[in-house]
């Protein structure tokens, strides 16, 4: 006997098959490319939009708990930082990447929350510090204290980095998060915070001094 749509609406298998097809979608090696669902959503397919809501909200998510350490408020802002990039994206000249144009709103969105917040921490930037003594490979914050499917046996450490970090200024958080948790490049960092190479160099390296200082008595 063949099913309504009612009925197959309510089969398990269909709604797993469904999850199946989305999660395909969402991953960026198999569904479609971001240039394409962008050019879907700028025509007002929500569908498409929603695909890359899946592909890119974790680490939405994650560059903004990193800054914020709250949960509950690092989602609302998640949900914030999607919506003004829907409302923008009519706007959207793919002169970057989606995914970079994504991050420059999400950081604008958390940072205003936090200019509002008042939540300013450590000492303002100065970004005339010479760039040139900067070492690439510095020891800052291992990048598997951040990620949330790693087990880091070494909880207090965690809590340490965590709170140097806590300790730079809003601007040198973001370079040191993007740098080293992202893993982003020197020109995405740049593209993102709008800002110009040099800067972020300077802000990095600002940054890795702070939390060597902070964090000299652990051991590397």
């Amino acid at each position: 006997m063949n099913k309504s749509p009612e009925d197959a609406s309510n089969d398990p298998k269909d709604e797993s098959g469904e999850r199946r097809r989305v999660e395909a979608a969402a991953d960026p090696d198999e569904g479609p490319a971001d240039a394409e669902l962008v050019a879907l959503s700028q025509k007002g397919d929500t569908g498409a939009f929603d695909i890359l809501v899946t592909r890119y909200r974790g680490k939405v998510y994650a560059m903004i708990v990193n800054m914020i350490h709250n949960d509950a408020d690092a989602w609302d802002l998640a949900q914030d930082a999607f919506l003004k990039a829907w409302k923008a994206l009519p706007r959207f000249e793919a002169r970057s990447n989606f995914y970079t144009w994504l991050y420059r709103i999400t950081h604008n969105v958390t940072y205003d929350w936090m200019r509002k917040k008042k939540i300013q921490a450590g000492t303002e930037f100065d970004d005339s510090i010479r760039t040139d003594r900067v070492e690439p490979g510095s020891p800052t914050a291992p990048k598997q204290i951040f990620q949330p499917d790693e087990n880091v046996q070494k909880s207090e450490v965690r809590k340490r980095i965590e709170e140097a970090i806590e300790e730079l200024s809003p601007e040198h958080r973001a370079v040191i998060l993007l740098k080293e948790v992202e893993g982003c490049r020197y020109q995405e960092i740049a593209d993102i915070l709008e800002i110009s190479i040099g800067t972020v160099m300077s802000r990095i390296y600002y940054a890795r001094q702070k939390l060597q200082t902070l964090l000299k008595d652990l051991k590397p």
